[in-house]
């Protein structure tokens, strides 16, 4: 309260001057009130009531009066410097252009991390790996710029690792949204696939599934090779087979996963699908397209689940078997992992729960 009503005009002096353009400045406000700048800063910022400086109740009256009649309001941008702090968080994306479709699958995050950037004070600043020399090209120009900020968070399924490690040996406060194993000392908030894939194949072995295969992109991001990690031990703890030929990787699912693959696969004996979501949602659309063109139901004759949310312009069907990702809530906790980053707090991990979702494209295997 102390430092509030130091910073505050007292009530029923001169209003300040008419016509007046420029800003006032402290140095005026020291000349009209006979005293230092120093004084002047201390007092309006209330940093001699904080530090004990011993200015006297008398010079304290004569800054006050003399910044109200003058009309001085503090400079936001002269605080932050003084401060050594801008109130900025960064928000960097590698996708092409920063999403604005509410479909996008980045933008659940983005509201999670507006939310509580607002209620931690800061404002928000967005990068993109798209400007000139960009991240995105293989340039370290649009990641030198979020040094504008007081920290940034980064989202993406393949930042360069050569880019963040230079951020995180200069000690710039760096969030990556999504589990990263290097650079070491890079702070991340990421979704417990491991576990969330892990339930959904145990979901399918209640359900009397012998043989599950899964479908997925060739791609060695952290969140696919958690998916097919949490997918590989779902089976081996419900005694299923989780060789190789359990795992169906493709750099091209659209032309790979053809409805004749499909047949082949279930007269091997496999009854139920899992794909993988990306960005892209590929290894889901393809796996769809084929299982509709074999003509099979589903979930009468092949179960297929996803791990994941669909896409937007598929989300419209019956919802998958398959796992809820907290969006913004994967965006809010990455803000407080920053904001402690910034407070000089330590380089963390944080995993966040997938909630399991029954669907309505998986059933008991049918009757051979």
């Amino acid at each position: 309260m102390a430092k509030e009503a130091a910073g505050r005009a007292r009530p029923g002096r001169a209003p300040a001057p008419a016509g007046r353009r420029a800003r006032p400045r402290q140095a005026e406000v020291a000349r009209l009130a006979g005293v230092s700048q120093a004084t002047v800063s201390l007092v309006l910022s209330g940093r001699d009531l904080a530090t004990g400086r011993p200015i006297s109740a008398e010079t304290r009256a004569k800054v006050l009066d003399a910044a109200h009649s003058l009309g001085y309001v503090p400079d936001p941008a002269a605080s932050r410097l003084a401060a050594a702090r801008n109130n900025l968080l960064g928000v960097f994306s590698f996708t092409a252009t920063f999403p604005t479709d509410v479909r996008h699958s980045y933008y659940p995050f983005l509201v999670g991390v507006e939310q509580e950037a607002a209620a931690q004070g800061y404002d928000l600043v967005l990068f993109t790996g798209s400007s000139t020399g960009g991240a995105g090209a293989g340039g370290a120009g649009a990641l030198n710029r979020v040094r504008l900020a007081d920290g940034c968070l980064f989202l993406g399924r393949h930042a360069p690792a050569d880019a963040l490690r230079r951020l995180v040996a200069d000690d710039f406060p760096v969030v990556h949204v999504g589990r990263r194993d290097e650079p070491e000392g890079l702070a991340w908030v990421g979704a417990d696939y491991v576990s969330a894939s892990r339930e959904v194949v145990t979901a399918l072995a209640g359900l009397g599934h012998r043989r599950v295969l899964l479908v997925r992109e060739d791609d060695d991001a952290p969140a696919s090779t958690d998916r097919e990690r949490g997918f590989l031990d779902g089976l081996a703890a419900s005694g299923l087979p989780a060789g190789p030929d359990a795992v169906f990787r493709s750099g091209d699912p659209r032309g790979d996963l053809t409805a004749d693959r499909v047949r082949a696969w279930v007269a091997d004996g496999v009854t139920a699908f899992v794909a993988e979501e990306t960005d892209t949602g590929a290894a889901w659309r393809a796996l769809r397209t084929a299982v509709d063109a074999t003509g099979l139901d589903c979930p009468g004759q092949v179960s297929l689940a996803l791990l994941g949310s669909p896409p937007a312009d598929l989300a419209d069907g019956p919802a998958p078997m398959g796992f809820d990702i907290p969006r913004p809530a994967l965006g809010a906790e990455a803000v407080r992992l920053l904001a402690t980053r910034i407070a000089g707090g330590p380089a963390e991990g944080t995993l966040v729960a997938c909630a399991f979702r029954a669907g309505a494209t998986a059933g008991p295997p049918a009757v051979p």
